[in-house]
């Protein structure tokens, strides 16, 4: 039931980016495929392209899995919230924001689970179906930018916007395989290229030259095409991220944290997001934006700026 309902929240409009993205996987998949199996054992092209999709569908299948949701937890670094202070501040704020969303949203799980990791700015994710993790900078924030942050993270797991997260963070488990095992061959390439070089007498030194220059070419070309392609997916993902996060904003407002989230996204700053937090951070639209359809909602939040000062 859940992966039929996810396959019908990407076809929104909002998606398409995304789908692009999956049938691009699927298409360097099924090339691989083609040149290092298809090629050794005479398949036709066509079976190629099934095996990819089958492939990828495996690494789609582990991503959307409590596994993917664990290793996304692993590689944001959260952890349980066991210190007694830390608990007797988050959980009540964390108990309050839940049942509000889910009056708003009862589809929300009854058994979302709150972790903590240890980056300094003032932050959170949601991911998977059941797990918000908040920054430890956070907790320094004011208890009502506290229960905000939440809040738009509950809605994103409200608009299951966090597949999109799974899927570009462990569905491409495949992919990454195959780029590594390319970059493996193009090292043995090289070693048995040295070794053939001091095989030729006089010419062993130019031999190891040209060697040394086709490797080098090599990782040039590699290198560059695995940048272009990170660069392609990261674009086509994060169109439908920024849609995503002005949707997670009107949530938070719903839920009636309008003003402490514009407070919030004005203080923003300072701590450099680390590791998958500054990825994350990349995707948001601009601060300035998101305060002005707050504004726009009917948020009465305004910065007093220092106009004398100013002047």
């Amino acid at each position: 039931m859940y992966f039929t309902d996810f396959f019908k929240r990407m076809t929104r409009k909002g998606n398409i980016p995304t789908l692009v993205y999956l049938a691009l996987n699927v298409f360097i998949i099924a090339l691989s495929v083609y040149v290092f199996i298809g090629t050794a054992f005479m398949l036709p092209i066509w079976l190629c392209v099934l095996l990819g999709i089958g492939l990828y569908a495996l690494s789609l299948a582990i991503a959307l899995s409590p596994m993917g949701e664990w290793i996304l937890r692993k590689r944001a670094g959260c952890k349980k919230i066991e210190r007694v202070e830390q608990v007797n501040l988050i959980k009540p704020l964390f108990r309050e924001v839940y049942g509000r969303a889910k009056q708003i949203d009862p589809s929300i799980p009854e058994d979302v689970q709150l972790f903590m990791n240890d980056d300094k700015d003032a932050n959170a994710l949601a991911t998977g179906r059941k797990t918000i993790c908040i920054t430890r900078g956070l907790m320094d924030a004011p208890p009502e930018q506290i229960k905000a942050t939440l809040g738009h993270e509950f809605g994103h797991l409200a608009h299951k916007d966090t597949d999109l997260m799974l899927i570009v963070c462990v569905g491409n488990l495949i992919v990454n395989a195959i780029i590594i095992c390319i970059r493996v061959i193009i090292e043995i390439f090289h070693i048995i290229g040295i070794v053939m070089s001091f095989g030729f007498g006089g010419d062993s030194l130019l031999a190891l030259f040209a060697n040394e220059l086709r490797h080098l070419l090599t990782l040039v070309l590699f290198v560059g095409l695995t940048k272009l392609w990170n660069w392609i997916g990261t674009v086509l993902v994060m169109k439908s991220s920024r849609a995503n996060e002005f949707e997670a904003d009107e949530f938070a407002y719903r839920l009636g944290y309008g003003d402490a989230l514009c407070a919030l996204l004005d203080n923003i700053g300072g701590q450099k997001p680390q590791g998958l937090f500054a990825t994350l951070a990349s995707s948001h639209p601009d601060k300035d934006a998101r305060i002005a359809r707050l504004q726009a909602m009917g948020a009465a939040y305004r910065n007093a700026y220092d106009l004398a000062n100013a002047q």
